[in-house]
């Protein structure tokens, strides 16, 4: 019995229709072109140009940021899949077209960085990308199902306005307005203590002759906290010198989580809409393991 099926495409199978692809692809590339606008609104726009350059980040943001970019690839491939199903394509040229569309959106972000004198062209990242992309084509051209899925988690951080030393009036909240911004949607794209990323499967991935409760995951989750800088919490500021004390830490957490893909319903919109809200891991008892060897217990893991 099949039960890690995220993505049946029995019930995705339509006869081709030529006009609902053209919708799809049309669909596709206005997203794109939003998607592309609303990065540069909200991360581009306040940094300088240069020419085209290559920048190392590679443990940067303690590599919370390329599990992000794994899971961002991974649920657009997703989702492209399912709107070329819909429209009639077969199995291997929705899969062959969802992973172009899905890793040239990306592209273009890495293009977009190799132009900013804030960033540069990652190949770190653009690896990252890749797995992504390809964990979503692999299980699907050779299971024809999802049965490990990547996830994410956000859950806003209440940063104090203690001041960071004793002889500044620079607060631990000002650092990071500073550097995740000071509204919701620059937040949710630039704090990495805010985000946690997830592997979750369903238990008779491990345990074969477990075959209940089809909805219900286990998670594999990590994450960071206390970052107020790429590679250290060091940084100057008109002139002076800042260290946080805090040390930064990592989190790795297993938790319970919930598979919207599960819930049968009739309406093609609710079956949208689900799959979309199951991008995200909900709240969810879990057990946290930190790189400093604390075990937190939590009755629903937020963060």
């Amino acid at each position: 019995m099949m039960l890690h099926d995220s993505i049946k495409t029995d019930h995705l199978s339509n006869p081709l229709d030529k006009r609902s692809c053209n919708i799809v692809k049309f669909g596709t590339l206005g997203t794109y072109t939003l998607g592309s606008l609303a990065l540069y609104e909200f991360w581009y726009k306040d940094f300088e140009q240069e020419s085209f350059h290559f920048f190392n980040d590679l443990g940067e943001w303690s590599n919370v940021d390329k599990m992000g970019h794994i899971q961002a690839s991974y649920f657009q491939s997703h989702l492209i899949y399912k709107s070329y199903k819909w429209c009639g394509l077969s199995d291997d040229k929705a899969i062959w077209w969802s992973s172009l569309s899905s890793l040239g959106f990306q592209t273009a972000i890495e293009v977009m960085d190799g132009f900013s004198s804030g960033w540069g062209f990652s190949i770190s990242d653009y690896a990252a990308n890749v797995i992504g992309v390809s964990t979503f084509a692999l299980q699907q051209r050779y299971w024809q199902e999802q049965k490990i899925q990547f996830k994410m988690s956000y859950w806003p951080e209440n940063y104090t306005v203690t001041p960071i030393s004793p002889t500044s009036s620079l607060s631990i909240k000002d650092r990071a307005n500073e550097l995740f911004g000071n509204n919701l949607p620059q937040q949710f794209l630039k704090d990495y203590n805010a985000q946690t990323y997830w592997l979750s499967f369903h238990p008779s991935l491990i345990f074969p002759k477990f075959n209940k409760l089809e909805w219900l995951n286990i998670s594999l989750g990590y994450g960071a906290e206390n970052m107020l800088g790429g590679f250290t919490n060091q940084w100057t500021n008109d002139g002076v010198f800042y260290e946080l004390e805090n040390q930064r830490y990592k989190q790795f957490v297993i938790a319970l989580d919930y598979d919207l893909a599960k819930i049968k319903t009739k309406s093609r919109f609710l079956r949208t809409v689900l799959d979309v809200l199951n991008i995200f891991k909900w709240p969810a008892p879990g057990i946290e393991f930190t790189s400093e060897g604390e075990i937190k217990f939590h009755l629903l893991f937020l963060n």
